[in-house]
């Protein structure tokens, strides 16, 4: 599986802030207790089973202390681990291990719980033509890599953010219908849509959020120039027909469905099962539980 990790430009900063809101003016502990040339080596242990992400920051994160700080990886962002395993051993100072231990854990705590998350509804749909997919509900500051966390977990992204992919929604429709007095708000989005397509960029895609099947119909009438339509809140029942309307209209394949609204790991493989072609779940970011890690100081 090819995780492509960010850059860590693009994270680098939020390290930064992780470690000032931890550390302020000083560690009062470390300071006192710790001669400033004690080292020592930690371990980072998994403490349950799961998928693990994050081991990404730990290399950028121990460049930002003053003494210095060696990482060794003994697992890999993606990797099922068990409870227990070692998944990073640390070397050097010690006041620089107590700096950056809370940092670390915090990001692996809430990295690992994510792609865990993600893991379970992959699972969940096993064996069906349905890819799980993240929304941009996500932490703010932490979009870059709570969505690489989701594809640790074997799920697959939507779009970033609002400018790299296009999500018409049903607000969308109200401003576009109100400012253009027109009845039907389907023909002023087809005029529309052949602007917006120009400046889609390269790999970016148009999606039309629909909330019922006669939205769902007008769209699929009018041959509306889009890559995917967001079925938001329907049955499994009407997910089912959608996959059938979109069939018999000879878009298979060129025009794919995506369900989304109040799925969870109890019903998602009954949504997986209607036919739809992917499944975006908040959940897997705005509320996944944490992993458990811990920092233990050993003897090399």
């Amino acid at each position: 599986m090819k995780l492509d990790p960010p850059s860590s430009a693009t994270f680098i900063d939020l390290l930064r802030q992780a470690l000032a809101e931890d550390i302020g003016p000083g560690d009062l502990t470390s300071l006192a207790l710790i001669d400033k040339d004690s080292s020592g080596f930690g371990v980072i242990l998994a403490r349950q089973e799961g998928v693990l992400a994050g081991l990404l920051i730990l290399k950028p994160l121990v460049g930002l202390v003053p003494e210095p700080l060696t990482v060794e990886l003994r697992a890999a962002d993606g990797e099922f681990v068990r409870s227990g395993q070692e998944v990073a051993r640390l070397s050097g100072s010690c006041r620089s291990l107590f700096a950056i231990e809370r940092v670390a854990l915090n990001f692996l705590a809430h990295l690992s719980g994510v792609a865990t998350q993600t893991h379970k509804f992959v699972q969940a749909v096993k064996g069906t033509s349905a890819v799980i997919c993240d929304t941009r509900k996500t932490i703010p500051g932490l979009r870059v890599l709570d969505k690489y966390a989701v594809r640790a977990g074997g799920g697959q992204n939507h779009r970033l953010g609002l400018y790299d992919s296009a999500l018409i929604k049903d607000n969308h429709l109200f401003c576009l219908s109100r400012h253009t007095q027109q009845a039907d708000v389907f023909e002023v989005l087809e005029q529309r849509l052949k602007g917006l397509r120009k400046n889609l960029p390269v790999g970016g895609f148009i999606q039309l959020e629909v909330d019922d099947l006669k939205q769902f119909q007008r769209a699929l009438d009018m041959r509306l120039d889009l890559d995917m339509v967001l079925l938001d809140n329907f049955s499994q029942q009407n997910l089912a027909q959608a996959v059938n309307m979109r069939n018999e209209a000879g878009l298979t394949g060129k025009l794919l469905l995506e369900a989304s609204g109040n799925i969870d790991l109890d019903n998602v493989s009954r949504v997986a099962g209607s036919g739809v072609d992917r499944i975006s779940v908040g959940a897997l970011t705005h509320s996944a539980p944490a992993f458990d890690f811990s920092m233990e100081f050993i003897q090399k």
